[in-house]
């Protein structure tokens, strides 16, 4: 966990299941959200701190970042297309964020199942950003607060930095869980968040790199079989739900 910029261990050593989703025990995820600017607990902050709104197929989030960070939260939640809104405080940078969850329905939080979907065959870069501008523009209608100024909409296509193909991306096996001594294997064709997309000579398999936390890694000979153990993926058929 990290605090104050050190990592600092578990308290507990609490042993994590190799199928676990991230580094963190539930006790230290509790500490780590109890001084987040992600769970609000986090106030005091001086930094600028910029709005954006952020593609992920059929959904739109609205959220915050430090607005030294530049587009790199985009990139960490692996954003198909954004938009910056404004910037100023992060006092009214939440509220700007309030407004629009409960004026237009808009969400601050999407499933990585939802994220991953939308993959599989994205809405173009054209469709992506008439829907940011569209959504943009009806910030004419909100009580406006003070401490956040609006910013010149620039809508960025993120497609191209993760090496996602416009008609999408099918992996037909995901990695479930380590073992010792298993072996990862093959090329990247795309990465996108914490997901990697590696080529094997059994087919496309999504790699969700938080399995690796937590496990001492080393280099393998190259050529050397990809013996992790991996599930089929059911492709799901999903309605194309409104976005507004």
């Amino acid at each position: 966990m990290w605090r104050n910029g050190k990592r600092l261990g578990c308290p507990t050593r609490t042993p994590l299941a190799a199928s676990v989703h991230g580094p963190l025990c539930p006790e230290c995820q509790t500490m780590d959200r109890s001084y987040s600017i992600a769970a609000d607990t986090r106030l005091d902050d001086p930094r600028e701190f910029a709005v954006y709104l952020a593609h992920h197929g059929s959904r739109v989030k609205i959220g915050i970042t430090a607005a030294d960070r530049g587009p790199a939260r985009l990139l960490e939640q692996g954003a198909l297309s954004s938009a910056f809104l404004s910037s100023g405080t992060l006092a009214a940078a939440r509220r700007v964020e309030r407004l629009f969850t409960s004026a237009f329905g808009v969400t601050d939080r999407v499933a990585s199942t939802v994220k991953r979907t939308a993959r599989l065959s994205p809405p173009s870069a054209a469709e992506r950003a008439d829907d940011l501008q569209a959504l943009a523009k009806n910030v004419r209608t909100l009580d406006w607060p003070d401490g956040q100024t609006l910013r010149t909409l620039d809508v960025i296509d993120h497609t191209p930095t993760y090496g996602l193909p416009a008609d999408g991306i099918r992996p037909a096996h995901a990695l479930t869980a380590l073992t010792p001594y298993a072996v990862i294997s093959g090329r990247i064709t795309c990465q996108i968040a914490r997901d990697l997309y590696l080529d094997t000579p059994d087919g496309l398999v999504l790699a969700d790199t938080q399995l690796l936390s937590g496990w001492p890694l080393s280099p393998v000979d190259p050529g050397t079989a990809f013996s992790a153990v991996t599930e089929a993926i059911a492709v799901p058929v999903l309605p194309q739900d409104s976005l507004f």
